[in-house]
């Protein structure tokens, strides 16, 4: 009985591989073995990054909030703590947000906490 190859499933295995590597440099774009790993490598990478991304963000907010608050005579561990005890409950996000788009607004809230 002669060997029965799947060509249909092969080549469709190859063909995701392959579409995954689109746009990658040189080889690591169109030849198989080479693209495996370098598909495995970006994906390793992107699961990683999509943690990363968010530490990177919060560190921005907080690079923001600390140079609005000092402008404001305070720091950013006092205006925190600040927040804590009044019970002003505003996420990072929106104060990064309110400190770059509405610095009164941002001047009031400072006003508020540390009152």
């Amino acid at each position: 009985m002669p060997k029965a190859n799947n060509a249909v499933a092969s080549r469709a295995r190859r063909k995701r591989i392959l579409n995954k590597a689109k746009g990658f440099w040189g080889s690591r774009g169109n030849v198989l073995t080479v693209v495996k790993h370098a598909v495995d490598k970006a994906e390793q990478y992107a699961y990683r990054d999509r943690r990363v991304k968010k530490r990177n963000f919060r560190a921005l907010w907080i690079m923001r909030i600390n140079a609005a608050a000092r402008q404001n005579g305070t720091s950013y561990s006092r205006l925190m703590d600040a927040l804590h005890k009044k019970n002003i409950d505003i996420n990072r996000k929106a104060l990064a947000e309110i400190a770059v788009k509405d610095p009164a607004a941002f001047t009031h809230i400072v006003r508020t906490a540390l009152d």
